[in-house]
């Protein structure tokens, strides 16, 4: 007789077999990137006008507009979903790919497949929905998991802050460095929040969002996990070099 209940529990807790989910949202990306008309891969979408054409409709059918979003249309509810698995670029995939991988994994274990796979989602959706609430007026596109990635670096602050984190400093060399998880994190978020700050509603990177996503998560960790045995992080140092 089969145990779906200890089954259940096992899969929100956690089990060992490795962060599937983290590499399951990975290894979606990539493949929904590869075959959309912004990866440049798939020969169906033409060339030229016509390619410049399809990727303008990729962009409005499944990113966020910020307009359309807060005119309350229930079709546009899903969009906030549907823009974390679309990327503008190679550079956008893999800088966002790299972030997953590092803190994914630890986080995941933390939490379990099925809480981290919520908790992804759930950041998300808060990070691009603030940033069209604060940007209501925008008409550009937003799309990426970087809201949701940011979320996952926000809790991995609260579970991890004496994790050791090798980071890449342009205005150091880009010398390979270790510090503690908690001064480089807390070092992005600084510079996301003053970057978010300065910037308009013009297009490039949405900062809001990751400022909201990352607090979402930071509190979601503090709220969830406060009271419960502080986990010692792996020996293993995790690696970093840009910003999602």
């Amino acid at each position: 007789m089969i145990d779906w209940r200890g089954a259940a529990r096992g899969a929100w807790q956690g089990t060992r077999t490795g962060p599937t989910v983290t590499y399951g949202l990975i290894a979606l990306c990539v493949g929904l990137f590869a075959l959309s008309p912004v990866s440049g891969l798939n020969p169906g979408y033409g060339t030229g006008d016509g390619l410049l054409a399809a990727q303008s409709a990729y962009f409005e059918r499944w990113g966020v507009i910020p307009a359309e979003l807060t005119s309350g249309r229930p079709g546009t509810l899903l969009t906030p979903l549907t823009a974390l698995f679309v990327h503008g670029s190679w550079l956008h995939l893999l800088g966002n790919m790299l972030f997953l991988y590092v803190f994914g994994a630890m986080a995941e274990e933390r939490m379990g497949p099925a809480a981290f796979a919520l908790f992804y989602l759930g950041c998300g959706y808060l990070a691009l929905v603030g940033y069209a609430v604060a940007h209501a007026d925008n008409e550009q596109t937003l799309v990426g998991a970087s809201g949701a990635i940011s979320g996952v670096l926000g809790a991995f602050l609260y579970l991890f802050p004496r994790s050791r984190v090798t980071s890449l400093f342009p205005f150091l060399f880009f010398l390979p460095l270790r510090f503690p998880a908690w001064i480089v994190l807390v070092f992005w978020f600084v510079l996301q929040w003053l970057a978010a700050g300065s910037v308009g509603a013009g297009p490039g990177v949405a900062y809001l969002a990751h400022v909201v996503g990352f607090a979402a998560g930071f509190l979601y960790a503090w709220a969830r996990y406060r009271g419960g045995v502080k986990v010692k992080p792996p020996a293993a140092a995790t690696e970093g070099e840009s910003q999602p």
